[in-house]
């Protein structure tokens, strides 16, 4: 009797699903309140080529966004121990990585960027000009990285480091959040110029004002998390649903271990945006 049930349960979510777009309201309603992984299944015909991908040392996410039409690529956050895999899963798909972006200057594991232009002739290298790395383009404010019919709007974030960006797709969809959001968590503030007050502004003033169905994709996560949403964060997030005062206390308060890579990936990534690594 209970099998029959939720059979019947299930075959009525999947029809339920089957009928919604992602400018429908009721999709909105129905899918905020399912798992956060259920999220990233339902894409518009329109959507660019997605693929989040996942570096297991440093539990970091590399998303690849490609134009289905003219084949235009970008990377985001490359990591150099996982840069064949990449460029396999691109040639696959028929595609070519005009671009390879880095939401920050990392300090936990080395960028695949310098290893990319090395491989992909005439590919391109970006970060924010506040990073303080090399790179072919650097990022402002309000800038955009086209690829395709598509772009990315750059969204500057500091707080974890001064150089810490979200990139936005066009439609605002999807956010690229970096180390600044995580999925129910942030980025550390306890070295590389960060300030939890900065970065407490930065989610609140340019991330949370963002549409609340917005995908949010971080650069790490370490509990098997892979997308959230903006009202997801502003409605659950332990840290960030907190006043100023006691998000700064509990930043303050962390004492976590420094990254085991600190001293080796910050001089790399400062330069390999313009260098082969």
């Amino acid at each position: 009797m209970i099998a029959c049930v939720l059979l019947n349960t299930l075959r009525s979510a999947a029809a339920v699903s089957s009928k919604l777009t992602l400018t429908d309201p009721v999709r909105r309603v129905a899918f905020s309140q399912r798992p956060a992984r259920f999220y990233s299944a339902f894409m518009a015909s329109t959507a660019p080529i997605f693929r989040q991908l996942f570096e297991a040392e440093s539990s970091t996410y590399t998303y690849l966004l490609a134009d289905t039409d003219t084949r235009e690529a970008v990377l985001i956050d490359p990591v150099l121990e996982t840069v064949d895999r990449d460029l396999k899963l691109i040639n696959e798909l028929g595609l070519t990585l005009k671009v390879a972006v880095n939401t920050h200057c990392h300090a936990d594991h080395i960028t695949g960027t310098g290893l990319l232009k090395k491989n992909v002739f005439g590919l391109k290298s970006a970060i924010s000009k506040h990073s303080g790395a090399a790179a072919d383009i650097q990022l402002s404010d309000g800038d955009s990285i086209t690829f395709g019919k598509h772009n990315l709007t750059v969204l500057e974030t500091p707080g974890h480091t001064d150089g810490c960006v979200t990139y936005v797709t066009e439609d605002h969809s999807m956010a690229f959040t970096g180390d600044a959001l995580l999925i129910r968590g942030c980025g550390r503030t306890d070295f590389q110029q960060g300030c939890p007050k900065r970065l407490y502004q930065s989610i609140h003033k340019k991330i949370f004002r963002l549409p609340g169905s917005c995908f949010i994709y971080p650069a790490h996560d370490y509990k098997g998390q892979t997308v959230s949403t903006v009202d997801e964060e502003k409605r659950f997030n332990p840290r960030l649903t907190k006043s100023l005062d006691e998000f700064v206390k509990i930043m303050n308060n962390l004492n976590l271990p420094k990254p085991k890579k600190l001293d080796i990936s910050v001089p790399a990534n400062l330069v390999c945006g313009l260098h082969d690594v």
